[in-house]
């Protein structure tokens, strides 16, 4: 019975109607989809498969950038390995910092306004004045990190200039940079039920019980978004090996996107370039697959 009123609802004009409106209002939608992603990784895929210069006419080159990408470029391995390293630290800092600081945000204490404006503003700071800020920080000599170092009894130590301190020095400018996932998290933590955590205290939960059983579930669904977007976000990163290191030092910070601009503005072999722009678009949807597929197991919406 309930299936035949649902077909007949359905099949009422005013069903029709709302249905028609639906598909003409996603069109707008589906052909910057189609025109902005979809046609501009297929246009990757098969320039990956020419060789072109930019300038010259493409000629066909099969597989071989493939290849040459998997069997004799001296840098491709190291830039995944670099790449992977670097957002495996950025987003576990960066969503352990992020939440932090939004739960203290939350609370009501003086100047909340003010230092939500503070957390947030890196966030929207031009990338060149942030990097060459932390540039200064992180200053062999004369930097600020050194300077503390030092007068603690520390030798210094050169973060940008050393294959191990690289990645964590720049992992962690990455985290200082999340101002929108401590907008986020605040948004989702003022939406959490306080009808739940009073329950709970009721019952003798204390603040970490009602944390890890009734905050951290009900904001299962924002930490996967964030998580999903501070993922593709640092696996996508470029700025600090332009601004900072140029890759270095060796090949320390030589992130798959720097590799990529290596090749297709300073070399011009843009061919080569669409291959491991496309190889890199895999590794990215693999990531993104998995935590998909690992995400039903603790994401639980409301009334689960």
């Amino acid at each position: 019975m309930q299936k035949k009123e649902c077909m007949k609802k359905r099949g009422t004009p005013v069903m029709r109607q709302e249905e028609r409106t639906a598909y003409l209002c996603l069109i707008p939608a589906f052909v910057g989809l189609i025109f902005l992603t979809y046609v501009p990784l297929f246009a990757v895929l098969v320039l990956s498969l020419f060789k072109w210069k930019g300038i010259s006419a493409p000629v066909f080159n099969g597989i071989n950038n493939y290849i040459r990408l998997f069997a004799v470029d001296p840098y491709f391995k190291d830039s995944i390995k670099v790449t992977v390293i670097f957002s495996i630290i950025a987003v576990i800092g960066s969503m352990i910092y992020s939440l932090v600081i939004a739960m203290l945000l939350n609370r009501k204490i003086p100047a909340r306004g003010m230092f939500r404006v503070l957390f947030y503003l890196p966030y929207i700071l031009p990338a060149a004045a942030v990097y060459i800020g932390w540039s200064w920080l992180y200053e062999t000599n004369f930097g600020l990190f050194n300077y503390i170092l030092k007068a603690i009894g520390i030798k210094n130590i050169m973060f940008l200039n050393d294959s191990v301190a690289v990645i964590p020095s720049l992992a962690l400018i990455a985290v200082w940079l999340s101002g929108n996932l401590i907008v986020i998290f605040l948004a989702g933590l003022q939406n959490v039920p306080r009808v739940y955590h009073e329950a709970a205290q009721i019952d003798g939960a204390n603040s970490w019980q009602r944390f890890c059983n009734i905050t951290i579930p009900c904001m299962s669904p924002i930490i996967f978004y964030n998580l999903l977007m501070s993922l593709i976000t640092n696996m996508q990163v470029v700025t600090p090996a332009l601004a900072l290191t140029n890759g270095g030092p060796g090949n320390s910070s030589m992130f798959m996107t720097y590799l990529m601009y290596k090749y297709a503005f300073k070399s011009n072999q843009m061919g080569y370039a669409c291959a491991i722009s496309f190889v890199f678009f895999i590794i990215i949807a693999i990531f993104t697959g998995i935590l998909f597929k690992t995400s039903k197991s603790w994401i639980f919406y409301e009334g689960e």
